[in-house]
């Protein structure tokens, strides 16, 4: 049987899941247990996708990192696996990405099966706790024959070292660039990334870097991502560098911004209307919100899709959020892709369709069901400067989480001020969270996915999305239009797979 949070039958009602465990959601992966972070190793192979993610199966607190390991058929359903990676001599196991090695040029292959191949940081804490601080953290390398079910460590670990001695040394992504018929290698060291090629996953050998002069620098650069979209203007594919940063997110802690560019084998360079956007924005997010965090994209994805998937926390507050058993969901995956704007290239988040919905007639819009998908679909002609368009989810003890566009038309806004507990860390509700608006459309757009404990707003078909959490005394499960009236409002009940198919 599938469960989509894991130990928890995803045909239960939200108010009787909130029963058996506040907060838990019914539609985000959840593990049973334990603490979760950085999605890692996310890969398709046979009719599964393979999410492995930053595990301490010990604690509800981060500790010694570990892969734990989920698979799904649909990207909604998921089955929680035994953890995949342990720590070991050389460290603990953190981020990286794993590739299906399908040419066997690893040689770790049998003959008849491909390998999967995992590549991550080994982090050996006994060494920077001992005060080298610069020489701690190196790339490593293990596979599996059975469909990711084990996976041995390859025996000349690590097979990148950390030559230069950098302190920031890791989560390394791999990608197979056609252009230049070699795996290459994204990785983040500080305030930049850097490339690395190989022809056999074992050896590699530095190729540019990237990012020390540009783009957001409020903190440590990590997670990073090379992938490929179609223009749909000129037909080309553009690349397009992901790259999380903690501290300085739009909205305080830990986000992540992107790059529209062209890497050409050796080096990456950025898109000249981007970099204007950029000269002018500082930053360009691919979440404004403050609960969407080290995502990547899946690799070896069917139909040449790229699938996205993040954090859904922040590190602000993340080992303090009011979860008792588990710590930590992961955002809905989105599927990424490319847009031209008056402005230059931008990156829109798109709802995937395996999240199916259908129409819920309710005029009322009370007692939604958790989880459910709302639609706003609004003109803005005369719409009043401080005059808010968009919706207010509630409950009948006062709780409100408010989301949509302000006055001025720049800016998205989702405020969770008064969405239920937040007396567990300062920073969880300061105050407002806003997002760029890139769309000078005069309809406005609004796409909301609500669960127990989060909603994620995909407003102007996708171009600003806004994710967050929320700990409310009593499921939010009513909705009221702001600005327009309550009819404007789609409900959509996701429709979730039944558990016998």
């Amino acid at each position: 049987m599938l469960a989509n949070c894991a130990g928890i039958d995803n045909r239960q009602s939200s108010e009787t899941v909130a029963t058996v465990e506040q907060h838990r959601p019914l539609l985000h992966f959840t593990p049973a247990s334990g603490w979760m972070n950085d999605p890692n190793g996310l890969v398709y192979l046979d009719g599964e996708y393979h999410l492995f993610f930053q595990y301490y199966p010990d604690s509800t607190v981060w500790g010694p990192m570990h892969w734990g390991h989920a698979v799904s058929t649909d990207l909604i359903n998921w089955q929680e696996l035994p953890i995949a990676l342990y720590p070991d001599s050389l460290g603990y196991i953190f981020s990286g990405s794993a590739v299906v090695d399908h040419r066997n040029s690893s040689g770790l292959g049998n003959g008849s099966v491909p390998p999967l191949v995992a590549v991550f940081t080994h982090h050996d804490m006994q060494r920077q706790e001992a005060g080298d601080r610069q020489d701690y953290e190196y790339q490593s390398l293990a596979y599996s024959l059975d469909r990711g079910r084990s996976w041995t460590k390859y025996a000349g670990n690590p097979v990148l070292p950390n030559l230069q001695r950098q302190s920031d040394f890791r989560d390394p992504k791999v990608t197979w660039d056609e252009r230049g018929r070699q795996w290459v290698m994204v990785l983040a060291a500080g305030d930049h990334v850097e490339f690395y090629g190989s022809s056999d996953l074992l050896s590699w050998s530095p190729l540019s870097s990237f990012g020390s002069d540009v783009g957001g620098h409020g903190g440590v650069w990590e997670c990073p991502d090379l992938v490929l979209l179609r223009d749909p203007v000129t037909g080309e594919d553009r690349h397009v560098l992901i790259v999380s940063i903690n501290p300085g997110g739009p909205n305080g802690g830990s986000a992540t911004q992107y790059f529209v560019g062209d890497f050409d084998g050796q080096a990456f360079t950025v898109d000249p209307a981007f970099a204007a956007r950029l000269r002018r924005d500082t930053a360009v997010w691919i979440d404004y919100g403050r609960d969407n965090y080290a995502g990547v994209t899946y690799s070896n994805a069917p139909d040449g899709r790229t699938i996205f998937q993040g954090w859904m926390s922040n590190w602000q507050y993340a080992q303090v959020v009011p979860t008792e058993r588990w710590r930590s969901a992961m955002t809905l995956p989105r599927e990424l892709r490319l847009t031209t704007t008056d402005a230059g290239p931008l990156v829109q988040s798109v709802l995937i369709p395996e999240l199916r919905t259908t129409e819920v007639v309710s005029p009322a819009y009370t007692a939604l069901g958790l989880p459910v998908v709302l639609e706003l679909d609004v003109p803005l002609d005369g719409m009043a400067e401080g005059q808010e368009i968009g919706l207010a989810l509630y409950n009948g003890v006062g709780e409100e989480l408010r989301l949509g566009l302000e006055g001025s038309r720049e800016r998205y806004y989702v405020d969770r001020t008064r969405a239920g507990k937040h007396d567990f860390s300062d920073a969880f509700a300061p105050g407002v969270s806003y997002g760029l608006r890139h769309s000078d459309s005069d309809t406005l757009r609004l796409q909301v996915v609500v669960d127990v404990g989060s909603v994620e707003c995909f407003a102007d078909d996708g171009q600003t999305v806004m994710t967050a959490l929320y700990f409310a005394t009593e499921p939010l499960d009513r909705v009221r239009a702001i600005g327009v009236a309550d009819e404007r409002i789609e409900v959509r009940r996701v429709v979730q797979r039944d558990h016998d198919e």
